[in-house]
């Protein structure tokens, strides 16, 4: 174990405690770079004087006398009571467990003077404080006077981790090296990476400690950028040579102008450019590598099969992937019906397929029979084989881990890769994850369509939505009741204060609607019920369809109107603003209820607050990324890609775009500079993992 490398009074103290190493590996610390690169959450400033009359703006930081003390109870429960006064008013310090804190008692003795420092109230007429720290009067002129805060785990104290740290530091300070160039030091007037590791832990002054934290928050998105801008300059070298037969215009292929005239509708203006986009990557020997963002409803699918016509029009195939088996199956009857007419061959994958169907289905792919393949995670399985994959899509992308995205473009050789989102990226994202990708956005909606309204109402006015819903459905509309669970069964501890769809099903059935016919569809539902559930819910045979997320994508149903989440405080923003777009698919107007119950945390009022006020996609990604953290949103935290240590683009936004600019213009003028003066860089460049594996 590293830690023996340590000084003697550190070996010391961890040979009694045995199980240090396994308590300081749940918090990630494993080796001396992690102790150097666990850092501090704040610090307590003991050289700021504060005496105890400001003890209500501050944390007391002051040298006190002791004036008395008196002991209470006995044995394990025994405590101490410590009176204490500075130049300014007088104290108590409340010593509990001393049997476990046995230096209290020695070292607070009367008489004797220390620097005290803490929080301190006023409790049963007195200033008192049970939490604080004491340093003898004589150490404390001498120790340091800022004092590093770490984040623990149970069994550990900051003395733990403050003695590690401080005699890592002490020994290997000398070997510690610069890893950014000299010249961004200086031009931002950073510290050097010595320095700024000694006052990121043990700031000289607080000034420091903020000098220091800037310097290793550039340094992190600078490498990460040095990352990103290599794989797209990596992208560019493939297409030197390859310019003569890219097709600048990007102009609508034969099979994409026979599907366009089979419309009885014209593409958007933001579906045009997307797929005049797609085309010009698509006519390059470079695979394409495009992220294409749109919010629900914005017609992304439409301009999946116009990229996949394009893949088969030069002589390759196609394979659309979704992420349940309900989404696909959507996609694969939309493009039975828009895309066979023009002579395509459509084909349906999915773990589900039986024996002897998928033989022949595998068979046809390999050979080249099938076109387009639309399916789930089967696509990339084991036995599957392409006679010639061109294009792979990956529809709702967050949704599959960064393995999975991988396998599916293992596949085909120098495969272009579509990744869409409805849940569009945060501009702060769009610089860090999807860096080396070109991204393509679909702005607007199809003609005709109307903002969805969105209504706010407490469990207790539930009737008043059902009274409303009840209205639609008289009109010949359909209506969506979304809840938490599958059923009771689904979460042991509920106590039925969460409402599930299984019990709601019914009671919307029995009690509230029962002129109208209600159906259930959950996760746990056989496919083929599944699927006949939705055909029935399309065609319009039954008017309510209560349901949990799995309704959140793959559902197209014009005729419903009415989206009425219940208890939407428990749902995450992106699935609210999924959920809501499953209406306002047709030409009626659609509205969504979200029913909460009447206590909220104030992340649930926040995001409450985020749906009533905006439809924009853009703006609730923001917000869900500021809420939850990327990895989330992308999918990125299944790889480990996106994990930083002191950074956070979105709070460090402009220190990120200043480190993208500077790694650009380095990698582009004089990459050298990196390779030859920074080890650690090099390092990381070598270590960029190749496109089709990276972690979008």
């Amino acid at each position: 174990m590293f830690l023996r490398l340590l000084n003697a009074s550190v070996n010391k103290f961890i040979n009694n405690n045995d199980d240090l190493p396994r308590k300081l590996e749940r918090l990630g610390i494993a080796e001396i770079a992690d102790v150097l690169t666990f850092y501090p959450r704040g610090w307590e400033n003991r050289g700021l004087s504060v005496p105890l009359k400001n003890y209500k703006n501050s944390t007391v930081c002051a040298n006190v006398t002791v004036l008395a003390r008196e002991f209470m109870g006995y044995g394990p429960t025994r405590a101490m009571k410590v009176y204490i006064e500075d130049d300014t008013d007088q104290a108590v310090l409340l010593c509990f467990n001393l049997s476990k804190r046995p230096w209290l008692e020695k070292t607070l003795t009367t008489g004797s003077k220390h620097l005290v420092y803490g929080k301190f109230e006023i409790k049963k007429g007195e200033l008192q404080s049970s939490s604080f720290k004491t340093t003898a009067a004589t150490r404390a002129e001498n120790s340091c006077k800022i004092f590093p805060v770490y984040p623990l785990t149970a069994g550990l104290k900051q003395n733990h981790i403050r003695n590690l740290s401080s005699a890592v530091i002490k020994k290997y300070f000398n070997d510690i090296e610069d890893e950014l160039p000299a010249g961004i030091i200086e031009k931002y007037k950073l510290f050097s990476k010595k320095q700024a590791i000694k006052e990121i832990h043990y700031p000289s002054v607080m000034e420091n400690a903020e000098i220091a934290r800037n310097t290793l928050i550039y340094e992190e998105l600078f490498y990460l950028e040095v990352m990103v801008i290599k794989r797209v300059m990596e992208r560019k070298k493939r297409m030197i040579g390859v310019s003569s037969l890219k097709n600048n215009s990007g102009e609508i292929t034969c099979l994409q102008k026979q599907l366009l005239e089979r419309l009885p509708f014209s593409l958007t203006a933001g579906q045009r450019e997307a797929v005049t986009r797609i085309n010009s990557d698509m006519s390059s020997d470079a695979p394409m590598a495009r992220l294409l963002q749109g919010d629900v409803g914005s017609g992304k699918t439409l301009v999946s099969f116009l990229a996949a016509l394009n893949a088969v029009e030069r002589n390759g195939q196609a394979a659309i992937m979704a992420p349940t088996e309900l989404l696909a199956r959507q996609h694969a009857e939309n493009a039975a019906r828009l895309l066979e007419p023009v002579g395509i061959k459509i084909a349906f994958l999915t773990g589900n397929i039986k024996t002897q169907g998928r033989r022949e289905l595998l068979k046809n792919l390999e050979s080249g029979m099938i076109d387009i393949v639309i399916g789930t995670h089967a696509l990339f399985s084991g036995d599957v084989t392409y006679k010639n994959l061109k294009l792979a899509v990956i529809d709702e992308q967050h949704r599959f881990g960064v393995t999975q995205r991988s396998l599916i473009m293992e596949k085909g050789k120098d495969a272009g890769l579509l990744m869409m989102s409805a849940t569009p990226i945060p501009r702060t994202l769009s610089l860090t994850v999807f860096g080396d990708m070109d991204i393509s956005v679909i702005n607007g909606m199809p003609p005709g369509r109307k903002p969805v309204i969105t209504h706010l109402a407490k469990k207790s006015n539930e009737k008043k939505v059902y009274d409303f819903a009840r209205g639609e459905l008289q009109k010949g509309r359909q209506a969506y009741f979304v809840y938490p669970l599958i059923d009771p069964a689904a979460d042991s501890e509920n106590t039925g204060e969460i409402k599930d769809a299984v019990s709601m099903a019914k009671r919307l059935s029995n009690e509230i609607f029962p002129e109208y016919r209600t159906a259930v569809i959950h996760s746990k539902l056989y496919e083929d019920e599944k699927k006949q559930t939705m055909d029935d819910f399309r065609k319009g045979d039954i008017k309510i369809l209560a349901a949990t997320s799995v309704v959140e994508v793959g559902v197209d149903v014009p005729n419903a109107t009415c989206m009425v989440i219940e208890q939407a405080e428990r749902f995450g923003l992106s699935a609210l603003h999924q959920l809501r777009g499953r209406v306002g698919r047709g030409q009626e107007q659609s509205y969504c209820f979200l029913v909460y119950s009447e206590t909220l945390t104030d992340d649930g009022k926040t995001r409450l607050k985020v749906m009533l006020e905006s439809n924009d996609g853009f703006v609730i990604a923001e917000e869900d990324l500021r809420l939850r953290g990327p990895g989330h949103i992308t999918g990125t935290e299944q790889s480990g890609y996106f994990v930083l240590g002191i950074a956070d683009p979105i709070r460090d936004m402009e220190i990120l775009e200043r480190a993208r600019e500077d790694a650009i213009s380095i990698l582009e003028s004089d990459p050298g500079l990196l390779l030859e003066n920074n080890r650690v860089i090099a390092r990381v460049l070598e270590q960029a993992p190749p496109f089709k594996e990276i972690a979008f």
